[in-house]
């Protein structure tokens, strides 16, 4: 069974776990087994040196019940179908458990962005959006993700409008302000998880100056969450990315850390620094653990080491389903991923209906609604797990998104 393979096999049994728990109707159920819609094509394209290449492609509608499917694309060289799959199912449950009127959709390209050329990289990206043949907002509306960016965003945008011959900024999230994008993209998944991770700290009893924070990845959420840590007087005492971690028992100063990233490309040697071990920075003692790198780090073989007080998950699915259990009984809290990531998916509603009504609004406000959207959905998770006798905060927010979805379902008249 392959690394991707058991990330969709992990995303189903939780949805079955929250399914059976939350009794929700069995033709539901089986309706959500598996993803309503699933596109797959190939992207012919010629290389600057002349050569040619042919790329693999995929988009994933899981469900579009409560609306519109929505989310992003990522390019990554080692992509497969199944990862996509599992991502649309995750995004479903985030738009649901957030109160978000859309569906749960994800794409991919399997290719290597750090191998092409400024030119090759937009010629991928206008042809993802050419042999997708979106049929736009009302539809599914693709956004940024893993290997894509603001840059990304624009050329998909462009493409999208050079091929349907109008203007359509809502057809396409996580694109600059200057195209119809909205203030606060960059930071606001980073931003949310110190903001549950506040939420969560004060329910539990935890002590915020001071507290110990380990986080594993230093990319776009990582390092703004980081910050976000500092500035509230935390020590962020092991950082780590993918060719390795730091120890700094007084806490790094994440600026400093930032700019080192930003010349060696890695945290890995930070002056003052002790050596760290990715697996090593899972179970360090800390009162804080932030897993934001990939899916599937926190498992049965590491959960029971882990020495930490307050999981906030700001990667997607980094705990499996029968680490979960064991984070349970070791009375360890957790902010699970469809809760303590979802900043940026508010953030694309708010983008989508600034587009919509032709009507931008200022940092504040985005600051102020994407704070009240993300907390009243970990109140409400911590709520429904209360009222279904469980101890998860995931089984509650998985259980409040299949609620939703159940609703619309039936409303629709599907079964």
């Amino acid at each position: 069974m392959s690394h991707m393979y058991h990330f969709l096999d992990q995303s189903i049994r939780m949805l079955r776990a929250a399914g059976e728990v939350g009794k929700v109707d069995p033709d539901v159920m089986q309706l959500l087994a598996a993803p309503m819609r699933v596109t797959s094509f190939r992207i012919p394209l010629k290389m600057d040196d002349g050569s040619f290449r042919v790329f693999d492609a995929h988009r994933v509608r899981y469900n579009d019940a409560l609306g519109p499917c929505r989310d992003g694309v990522r390019i990554s060289p080692d992509l497969d179908l199944d990862e996509v799959k599992s991502l649309a199912l995750i995004m479903s449950i985030k738009h649901a458990a957030g109160h978000i009127p859309a569906g749960g959709g994800k794409g991919g390209i399997e290719a290597d962005p750090h191998q092409l050329s400024p030119r090759e990289m937009e010629a991928l990206c206008r042809g993802y959006m050419r042999n997708l043949r979106p049929k736009g907002p009302n539809y599914d509306v693709p956004g940024a993700d893993i290997g894509t960016d603001l840059q990304s965003m624009s050329w998909m945008l462009d493409e999208y409008e050079s091929v349907s011959g109008y203007h359509d900024p809502p057809a396409v999230n996580d694109k600059p302000p200057i195209l119809g994008g909205t203030l606060g993209g960059y930071e606001a998944t980073g931003r949310g998880v110190f903001e549950v991770f506040e939420e969560a700290a004060h329910e539990i009893g935890l002590e915020i100056p001071n507290a110990r924070v380990a986080i594993q990845g230093f990319g776009q959420v990582g390092s703004v969450a980081a910050a976000q840590f500092q500035n509230a007087g935390c020590r962020v005492v092991a950082v780590s990315d993918i060719r390795g971690g730091i120890y700094v028992k007084e806490g790094v100063d994440v600026a400093a850390l930032l700019h080192h990233k930003q010349q060696t490309g890695s945290v890995v040697e930070f002056p003052g620094s002790t050596p760290l071990g990715n697996a090593e920075l899972l179970q360090l003692e800390c009162e804080v653990l932030v897993p934001a790198a990939v899916q599937g780090v926190i498992t049965e073989e590491n959960a029971g080491r882990l020495r930490t007080r307050l999981l906030v998950e700001a990667a997607n699915a980094p705990t499996t389903v029968e680490a979960d259990k064991i984070l349970v009984e070791k009375g360890i809290a957790v902010v699970p991923d469809v809760l303590a990531n979802a900043g940026s998916v508010h953030l694309c509603q708010m983008e989508r209906s600034q587009g919509l009504y032709d009507n931008y609004w200022e940092i504040d406000v985005i600051n102020r609604l994407r704070w009240e959207r993300l907390i009243g959905g970990v109140r409400e998770a911590r709520t429904t797990a209360s009222r279904y006798g469980v101890a998860s905060t995931r089984l509650g927010a998985w259980i409040n998104a299949l609620k939703r979805i159940e609703e619309a379902v039936k409303t629709r008249g599907w079964c």
